[in-house]
C-alpha cells in the first residue's frame, strides 16, 4: 500500500471502512456524516438483498446475530462478480467455505441457505429444454427418460423443508431429506418431497448410463432386492407418468 499512488491508498482506506467501519478508521479528510452515509447505504443494501433471497435464514435470527453474520460477510469476502443476483451464490460460498462457525450457528444453516439459494438461482435459470432431442410421446419404459434442466433433485441431511421459526431442529433425522425443484412452465417454482427411490430414478436418469428407464427401474429393483422386480417396474411407471404431468419429465430421447 504504502508504494501505491495517494488516490489508490485513499481509495483502500475508503473502502476498508465502508466494509467495516467499526474496525477501519474513516479517512481524516472525509466528514464524518458523508462517510456514513456511504456505509449505510452499502451495507443496507447488501443485508437487504440477503433478507429478501434468504427469508427463512433470515427470520430464525434475531437482529443482533443476523446483523453480525451479514457484517462479517460483507467485511471479509472478496466476492468475484459486480452482479446482485449472484450475491446470494457469494453468500452460499462464504458460508461454506470462509466462516469458521460460531458458537449461536444453527447445525443446518448451510444446508438451509443452499436449499432457499436454490430456489432463487431456478428462477433465474436461462436453462431451456432441447425440444428437438425429446420425443414427448415416446414409450416412458422403453425409452430414455429425458429430465428437465430446469428440475433439480436435491438432497439434505436435515428436513430443510420444515425449519423455520416454529421448527429449530438440533440433530439430524436418521433419514436423508430428498427434495425436487422445479420450474413449469409458467415459470412458478415448486418443491417436492420425494422418497429414495425416485430419488435413485431421478439419479439414474441423469447419469443416462443404461439404455432405458425400464433398464434403470430393474436395477433399483436389484439394489432394494425386492422379489418381484416387476412391482418395482410398473411403481416407477405411475412415478415417471406423475413427473410427464408435472413437465419434470419431457418424455425420452428422440432416436
Amino acid at each position: 500500500m504504502a508504494n501505491q499512488p495517494k488516490f489508490i491508498q485513499k481509495q483502500y482506506e475508503f473502502a476498508a471502512h465502508i466494509r467495516n467501519p467499526h474496525t477501519n478508521p474513516r479517512p481524516n479528510d472525509i466528514e464524518a456524516r458523508r462517510m456514513k452515509i456511504y456505509s449505510d447505504i452499502f451495507y443496507n443494501n447488501v443485508e437487504s438483498f440477503m433478507s429478501n433471497s434468504y427469508p427463512v435464514l433470515r427470520e430464525i435470527h434475531d437482529d443482533e446475530n443476523w446483523h453480525r453474520l451479514i457484517r462479517h460477510y460483507f467485511h471479509t469476502h472478496k466476492a468475484k462478480t459486480p452482479f446482485f443476483p449472484e450475491i446470494p451464490r457469494e453468500f452460499l460460498h462464504y458460508l461454506k467455505s470462509e466462516r469458521q462457525a460460531e458458537e449461536n450457528d444453527y447445525p443446518f444453516m448451510l444446508e438451509l441457505a443452499h436449499y432457499e439459494w436454490a430456489e432463487l438461482a431456478l428462477s433465474l435459470s436461462e436453462h431451456e429444454p432441447d425440444w428437438h432431442k425429446v420425443d414427448t410421446n415416446g414409450d416412458l419404459l422403453q425409452g430414455l427418460a429425458v429430465l428437465s434442466p430446469l428440475a433439480w433433485p436435491l438432497s439434505y441431511l436435515w428436513p430443510v423443508h420444515k425449519i423455520g421459526p416454529n421448527y429449530l431442529p438440533e440433530t439430524q433425522t436418521e433419514t436423508i431429506t430428498y427434495l425436487l425443484i422445479y420450474r413449469d412452465h409458467e415459470d412458478e417454482v415448486h418443491f417436492l418431497e420425494i422418497n429414495p427411490v425416485t430419488a435413485r430414478l431421478l439419479q439414474l436418469i441423469k447419469e443416462q448410463s443404461l439404455p432405458s428407464t425400464e433398464a434403470m427401474l430393474q436395477q433399483i429393483a436389484e439394489e432394494l432386492n425386492h422379489p418381484k422386480p416387476q412391482i418395482v417396474v410398473q411403481g416407477g411407471l405411475s412415478i415417471m407418468q406423475d413427473l410427464l404431468q408435472r413437465h419434470i419429465i419431457l418424455g425420452v430421447n428422440r432416436n
